[in-house]
């Protein structure tokens, strides 16, 4: 064996550097959190070759003083922390102390600043001496050039220049996301790819984000004591197929945490197709005391004291705020009564659309007497009757959010008018996720059941046969009464009351399927909203049914009251609105 040796300074700050600087963007992260930390009021990145052969970071902060340049490139150095107090309240973005010796072992790299009161700044250079005298008019600029130059081996596994660059692109984001209160740059070759003011929150995530991200997400706030929760959050329709556009930041840090992650997937479980990703930009903040970020050297990951309560919180203001309707309330306003296309008005002194009074409309419903109206495979009960005056000009009332209907687009649409303009609805997509929240609600209890009048017969292999004796109970408790009717056959004698118009050879079939793939109890459990959402989507009314204004009118009420009605299990939205701003500006009125 050799002899045990000490290494060289620069070997060991060559083989930290295999920990934190990964690529030009690591090393642009790391300038960047010294230049945040630094207290000034802006930062201007240049890059160039996507930071292979250069990275220039440069921000008007406190300044390094003279005497304490070389310390700052030595390992182990910092101002940020001094007792293992200091590190267990870490409340900077570095405090390691081995960034700039890591990134001087493997580029060429030199500092300039002037501190503040002194007349004038000094440069140093990594490895070459002491400081010397230079010009600068506050701060400190970090220059770092020739990324691997004397590691040719490593400098081999770096991408193009334009790969480079959007990981440097990225990394710049997640600091300016943080930091909207600081004025940022970033130019690349020459050009100016970002220039961001000082803004607040919401128009900083607008400016990097995009306008089609803030039209499509929603803000959050929540507060809980120790724990507090902002930003923003996307709608369904604005899920993406990667997870690029997701930023989560602990105490203004960005991290990637297994945790969070977690609770950000259970909170869209419902309503977000399962190879899809949601986008979202979060600040969650706590005290520090109860947050270790020294769990890796590049500060991504952190471990929470309190992970379950953390895991909760997050969980539980996601599903608020995406829960809600984005037509919770009705709104106050002067509008005209809505024009009924399809069957007349109501008499004077009674009803509002969605329910006629004095049985106005039973013509239309009298044509499909067997099915009777939507309220039927809607609610487990008949609702009584509601009586609300639809607002007539120049009167002011209450509206509500979707409006009256007015009428059916090719069996699929419901189209109906509200306070503000034109709503269009799919109404398979919105009863899909109506029935699909009152199933989670009545299987926590004894469902209602409908026994059939008739039996329904249908054929069935070997496998569905003897699944649905081997599951007979656990089919009973979610209201299926299913038995062999002959050999090949399966009689089906009781359905729940939420699908008693579902299609009943079909959603057994599936739910057959289910049970036999999947142990019951995990059926029950772990794939129950999977389970739900499948017999939500056969109990659905489908298209092509002719629904009458009441039935239609029905349905827009029942999305007012459902919690995550703006979108289908799948993820879909169920509807859309168009203002008469809108239809005014295609149209060209006014012009």
């Amino acid at each position: 064996m050799p002899s045990i040796q000490l290494l060289p300074d620069l070997l060991i700050n060559q083989i930290a550097a295999g920990e934190v600087v990964e690529r030009p963007a690591s090393v642009l992260k790391e300038l960047l959190e010294n230049a945040v930390d630094a207290g000034g009021r802006s930062i201007e990145v240049q890059l160039e070759q996507g930071g292979i052969r250069r990275i220039r970071v440069a921000d008007d902060g406190c300044g390094i003083a003279p005497g304490e340049l070389t310390l700052a490139l030595a390992r182990h150095a910092t101002s940020k922390i001094a007792c293992l107090d200091d590190l267990e309240r870490v409340g900077t973005m570095g405090f390691r102390g081995e960034a700039l010796a890591a990134i001087a072992g493997v580029t060429r790299l030199a500092i300039t600043s002037r501190a503040h009161g002194e007349s004038h700044a000094w440069k140093i250079e990594a490895g070459r001496g002491e400081p010397v005298p230079a010009a600068l008019t506050e701060g400190t600029v970090v220059d770092v050039a020739d990324l691997y130059y004397n590691t040719p081996a490593r400098r081999k596994f770096l991408k193009t220049d334009a790969t480079e660059f959007a990981h440097c692109d990225e990394a710049f984001r997640r600091v300016a996301l943080a930091r909207p209160d600081l004025a940022m740059q970033l130019a690349h070759n020459g050009r100016i790819t970002h220039r961001l003011p000082v803004s607040d929150a919401q128009r900083r995530i607008r400016a990097l984000m995009g306008d089609d991200f803030v039209a499509h997400a929603r803000t959050l706030e929540a507060d809980a004591g120790l724990l507090r929760l902002g930003g923003m959050a996307s709608l369904p329709a604005y899920s993406r197929s990667g997870r690029d556009a997701q930023y989560f930041f602990v105490n203004g840090r960005f991290v990637r945490d297994k945790l969070i992650a977690h609770a950000v997937r259970e909170a869209y479980a419902d309503i977000l197709h399962g190879s899809r990703h949601p986008a979202f930009v979060l600040f969650l903040d706590v005290d520090p005391a109860t947050v270790d970020v020294n769990v890796h050297p590049a500060k991504v990951e952190v471990r929470f004291r309190e992970s379950r309560a953390v895991h909760q919180f997050v969980l539980h203001a996601l599903r608020r705020v995406l829960g809600g309707s984005g037509a919770a309330e009705p709104v106050a306003v002067t509008a005209a009564r809505p024009v009924n296309t399809a069957e007349p008005a109501p008499p004077a002194g009674g009803g509002w659309p969605g329910h006629p009074p004095d049985g106005a409309g039973q013509g239309r419903l009298a044509m499909d007497s067997a099915s009777r109206s939507y309220f039927d495979f809607a609610m487990p009960a008949a609702r009584p009757p509601q009586h609300l005056d639809a607002p007539s000009v120049g009167e002011d009332a209450a509206v509500p959010p979707l409006g009256f209907a007015l009428a059916q687009l090719h069996g699929v649409y419901v189209l109906a008018q509200n306070a503000d303009g034109l709503v269009l609805v799919d109404m398979h997509a919105a009863h899909e996720r109506i029935l699909y929240e009152k199933l989670k609600a009545v299987l926590d209890g004894t469902p209602a059941v409908q026994r059939l009048l008739i039996p329904a017969v249908f054929a069935a292999s070997a496998r569905e046969m003897a699944t649905a004796e081997a599951q007979r109970d656990t089919l009973q408790a979610m209201g299926f009464e299913v038995a062999a009717a002959g050999p090949g056959e399966l009689a089906v004698r009781t359905v729940p009351a939420l699908l008693a118009r579902a299609a009943t050879s079909d959603l057994v079939h599936s739910l057959l399927e289910e049970l036999h793939d999947y142990p019951a109890s995990e059926v029950i459990t772990a794939r129950r909203n999977e389970l739900l959402a499948t017999m939500a989507c056969h109990g659905a009314v489908r298209a092509n049914r002719q629904l009458t204004i009441p039935e239609m009118n029905a349905l827009l009420r029942d999305m007012e009251q459902t919690e995550r009605a703006d979108q289908c299990n799948h993820g879909r939205p169920t509807w859309t609105r168009f203002s008469l701003d809108e239809l005014d500006r295609f149209f060209l009125r006014g012009q």
